[in-house]
C-alpha cells in the first residue's frame, strides 16, 4: 500500500509539473524589438541590444529601418550586443560610405582617372546629369555579405535564429514595403538607401530606397507579428534649425522626418518599453563618435532596467545559445553562374574577379576581385549569392550585374602650381567607342597655359593592350641661363625667359602583369620647341630660338606601384623604368647623332606608428651618345608631379636651376598625419648632377647639390593641398612652394 502511495505522488508531481511548464510556456512574454533608422545615431541601438543581452531577456522577433536594419540583421544572424560592438569599432565608415576601392584594385589606367579628375558627371547625348547618388553601396554589401555569410542559405528570414523583417520604400509607388524573404544582405542595403548618399537597390525588378522615407519606427508591423511586448529604440531627431543643416544628407533627412515625426506620437504611446538614447550632439553621419554613441544607447537603456527587468523575470524559456563556427577566413567556389550581363563576356567579368571554378579563395582575396570588378566602372552594380553546393562541400556563386549604359562622363579638376600657374581641367571620356573594351580620353586644359592631352586606349586586361597617346605641353618660366647658353655668364645674365613647347605622340602596346605592374613597348614623335624673347641675335627682335625639331624614338617603359595613396603613400614600393632610343631628328641646329636617356625612379613608404610615416626614393638617369643637343637633358628644382620630359623636381631649388645629361638623387621624407587627411612633413634631398658623371666615380662622392623641406599637406577631394618652405646651405636661399589639386 505504502508503494502505491508512493508511485501515486510521483506520478502527480510530474503531472503537476508537467501542467506548470505547459502554463508557463503559454503564458511566456514574446519580445518583439524594434530600432528605428538614424544614420550613424543607430549605433546606439548596439548599447541597448547589450544591456538586454546582460538581462537575459529572450528577443523573439526583431525589426528595422535603415541602420535599425543593419544593426537588427546582425542580431536576428546570431550575433550578441557585444560581438555587434565588437565588428563596428574595426569598420572604416569613410571607406563604406564613400564606397572608397581600394588603390590596388584599380588598373594604371583606372588610378590616373581617379588621380586627376575632381568631379564625374554622366554626359550622354551632350546633356550633363548629377549622378544618382554618391555611392552605389558596394563595400556596404560586401561586408554584410559577409558578416551574415553563417546564414547564408536562409532565405525566409522569418527562419533566422531570431526572426526578422526589415522596411524599404518603393521610389516608383512610395508604398512602405516589408522586406522579409530573399538575400538578406541585399535586402538590409535596400532599407538603408538613404537617397543622393546610397543608389536605389533592385529587387526583383523593383526599386527600393531608405525604409525611413515612409515608415521609419515599423511598429505596427511589428505588433501584427503577434508579439506581447515592444521594445522600441527611438534615434530619431526633433526637427533641425537651418543652422544645423549644413549637408545634403542632413537636409534630405529632414525633408524626411515630416513626415515620420508626424506618425510618432501614436507610435510612442502604443511602444511598451520606448527607450531614446540622447543623440542630440549628433547627426547622421558622426560615425567616428561611435563609442559615444554606442555608450549613450547602454545608458538610455540602463534607464529602463526596472521595466526590462520585469520583461526577464516573466520569461521561462531563455534565448537559446548560437554555436557558430569561426567567421570563415577562405570559401571554396564550385560554379559560378553570371546573371545580367550583355555587353561584357563571361570571361572578361570572371578575369576581373579572378574568379575560376572548383577554387578555394580567401574572402580578402574575393573582395578585391569584386573590388576590380567595379573599379572599372562599367557596372553600375554586383550583387551575388553564395548558395551551399548540393553536391560538393563549399559555395556556388550567383552573381548578378547592372552594366552601366552610361558611354559618355564630363570630369572636371582644377589646379594651381608654380610652374603652369593656375588652370582647369575639362575632361571628355567615351567608352565602347569603337569596341566593348576601348575608351577615348580628351583633357582639355584652359588657363595660363593652354594644353591638351589625348588618349585612345583598348583594354585586353591582362593580355597585350593596345594605346595611342597625344599630348600638347607649354610653360613660360625665368630659369637659369646655363641652362641654354654656353657663353651665358659672359653676357651677365643669370636667368632668361623660355617659353617651352611640347607635342608628342606615341602609340604603344601594354600587358599587365597584376594591377600593379604593368609593361609598354612603343614608338614616339616629338616635336620641341624653345624659345626666349630675353635675348635675340635677329635684326627683327624676334625671339631667339634655342630648338625647334622633331625627335623619333623608340622606348619601352616597366612600373610597379604599390603605394596606398600616391601623395601621401604610408606604404608600398614604386618603381619606373624608362628608356627611349632617339633614332631620327630633323635637327634644327644640325647637331644630332643617335643616342639614348634611360631613367629609373624607386621608391619605399612605411609606417612608423599608426599617424607617422616615411619614404625613401631614389633617382637616376644617364644618356648613351654624344648628342650634343641639351634640350633633352635632365634639369632638377622645384617641385611638382606629371613633369613632362627630364625635369625633375628637387626642394632647395628653384625649378629648371641646376642640369646634366646624367644625375643621380635621394630623397627621405617623413610624414606626421596629425588629424583625418591633414599632414605635416619633413624632407631631405640630395643630388650629383653634371655631365658624364657616370663615367667615373663622382656619382658616388658627396652630394654637390642638397635642400631641405617643411611642409603642411590636406589630402582634400579635389586633390592636394600643399604648401612647402624649403632651403639649400649650398646657395644660401629659400624658396616657397604652392600648390593646390590633383596633378596634370
Amino acid at each position: 500500500m505504502r508503494v502505491i502511495l508512493l508511485f501515486s505522488i510521483f506520478f502527480i508531481g510530474i503531472f503537476v509539473q508537467a501542467q506548470e511548464q505547459n502554463f508557463k510556456g503559454a503564458n511566456d512574454l514574446k519580445v518583439g524589438v524594434v530600432l528605428s533608422g538614424g544614420g550613424a545615431k543607430g549605433l546606439a541601438h548596439i548599447g541597448v541590444l547589450k544591456v538586454i543581452d546582460s538581462l537575459g531577456i529572450r528577443v523573439d522577433y526583431v525589426a528595422g529601418t535603415s541602420m535599425g536594419a543593419i544593426v537588427g540583421s546582425l542580431y536576428a544572424s546570431g550575433y550578441t550586443g557585444k560581438e555587434i560592438d565588437s565588428i563596428f569599432k574595426t569598420i572604416n565608415f569613410d571607406n563604406i560610405i564613400i564606397d572608397n576601392v581600394p588603390r590596388e584594385a584599380k588598373t594604371f589606367y583606372e588610378r590616373e582617372n581617379t588621380e586627376r579628375y575632381a568631379v564625374t558627371l554622366p554626359f550622354d547625348n551632350f546633356k550633363v546629369r548629377l549622378p544618382t547618388a554618391l555611392s552605389r553601396g558596394q563595400n556596404t554589401f560586401n561586408l554584410l555579405s559577409e558578416l551574415t555569410l553563417r546564414v547564408n542559405n536562409i532565405t525566409d528570414f522569418s527562419k533566422l535564429p531570431i526572426p526578422f523583417f526589415c522596411m524599404a520604400t518603393n521610389i516608383e509607388t512610395g508604398e512602405a514595403v516589408q522586406l522579409n524573404k530573399g538575400n538578406l544582405a541585399q535586402s538590409v542595403m535596400a532599407s538603408g538607401a538613404l537617397p543622393t548618399l546610397f543608389q536605389p537597390v533592385i529587387i526583383d525588378g523593383n526599386s527600393y530606397i531608405d525604409g525611413g522615407v515612409v515608415n521609419n519606427y515599423p511598429l505596427d508591423e511589428m505588433r501584427a507579428k503577434g508579439v506581447d511586448i515592444i521594445i522600441g529604440v527611438d534615434v530619431q531627431d526633433g526637427l533641425s534649425k537651418s543652422t544645423d543643416l549644413q549637408s545634403a544628407t542632413e537636409i534630405l533627412y529632414q525633408i524626411q522626418n515630416y513626415k515620420t515625426l508626424s506618425d510618432m506620437a501614436k507610435k510612442i504611446e502604443d511602444t511598451d518599453i520606448y527607450i531614446t538614447p540622447n543623440i542630440e550632439n549628433f547627426n547622421v553621419i558622426s560615425f567616428d563618435e561611435g563609442a559615444t554613441i554606442i555608450k549613450n544607447g547602454e545608458l538610455a537603456a540602463v534607464r529602463e532596467i526596472e521595466q526590462l527587468e520585469d520583461v526577464a523575470s516573466k520569461q521561462y524559456v531563455k534565448r537559446k545559445e548560437q554555436h557558430y563556427a569561426k567567421q570563415l577566413d577562405s570559401i571554396s567556389i564550385n560554379d559560378i553562374e553570371i546573371i545580367g550581363n550583355d555587353r561584357y563576356t563571361r570571361s572578361y567579368i570572371q578575369g576581373k574577379l579572378k574568379l575560376k571554378n572548383d577554387t578555394r579563395v580567401s574572402y580578402i582575396d574575393f573582395s578585391r576581385g569584386v573590388n576590380n570588378l567595379i573599379a572599372t566602372d562599367n557596372f553600375e552594380s554586383f550583387t551575388y549569392d553564395l548558395i551551399p553546393s548540393k553536391n560538393k562541400t563549399g559555395y556556388d556563386l550567383m552573381a548578378y550585374v547592372k552594366e552601366n549604359p552610361r558611354k559618355t562622363a564630363l570630369k572636371l579638376a582644377i589646379h594651381y602650381d608654380d610652374l603652369y600657374k593656375s588652370a582647369a581641367l575639362v575632361n571628355v571620356t567615351r567608352k565602347r567607342l569603337f569596341t566593348k573594351n576601348d575608351v577615348a580620353s580628351l583633357d582639355l586644359i584652359l588657363g595660363d597655359n593652354l594644353r591638351y592631352n589625348f588618349e585612345y586606349y583598348i583594354d585586353k586586361g591582362f593580355y597585350w593592350s593596345i594605346g595611342v597617346k597625344s599630348r600638347y605641353n607649354q610653360f613660360n618660366k625665368n630659369v637659369s641661363s646655363v641652362l641654354y647658353l654656353e657663353n651665358a655668364r659672359d653676357l651677365g645674365l643669370n636667368k632668361i625667359d623660355v617659353e617651352l613647347q611640347d607635342f608628342t605622340n606615341q602609340f604603344y602596346v601594354q600587358t599587365q602583369f597584376f594591377n600593379d605592374m604593368t609593361l609598354s613597348l612603343g614608338a614616339e614623335l616629338k616635336d620641341l620647341k624653345i624659345e626666349s624673347e630675353t635675348i635675340s641675335n635677329s635684326p627683327d627682335n624676334s625671339n631667339q630660338v634655342f630648338e625647334d625639331s622633331n625627335y623619333f624614338s623608340f622606348y619601352g617603359k616597366l612600373n610597379y606601384d604599390s603605394y596606398d595613396n600616391k601623395y601621401f603613400p604610408t606604404e608600398g614600393f614604386y618603381f619606373n623604368g624608362d628608356f627611349h632610343l632617339y633614332l631620327y631628328s630633323s635637327a634644327y641646329n644640325d647637331n644630332f647623332t643617335e643616342f639614348s636617356i634611360a631613367k629609373a625612379d624607386l621608391g619605399y613608404a612605411f609606417k612608423i606608428s599608426n599617424k607617422l610615416s616615411a619614404r625613401i626614393t631614389n633617382e637616376g638617369g644617364f644618356r648613351i651618345g654624344e648628342n650634343e643637343s641639351p634640350f633633352l637633358d635632365f634639369a632638377l628644382g622645384g617641385y611638382g608631379e606629371n613633369f613632362i620630359n627630364n625635369i625633375k623636381s628637387f626642394y632647395g631649388y628653384d625649378l629648371l636651376s641646376i642640369s646634366g645629361d646624367s644625375f643621380v638623387k635621394c630623397m627621405f621624407k617623413v610624414d606626421y598625419e596629425f588629424a583625418r587627411k591633414h599632414h605635416v612633413f619633413g624632407a631631405a634631398n640630395y643630388a650629383n648632377i653634371g655631365d658624364g658623371i657616370f663615367e667615373s666615380i663622382d656619382w658616388l662622392a658627396l652630394p654637390d647639390y642638397s635642400g631641405y623641406a617643411l611642409g603642411y599637406g590636406w589630402d582634400t577631394f579635389m586633390g592636394p593641398i600643399e604648401l612647402t618652405y624649403s632651403y639649400s646651405p649650398e646657395i644660401k636661399t629659400s624658396n616657397w612652394y604652392f600648390n593646390v589639386g590633383f596633378w596634370f
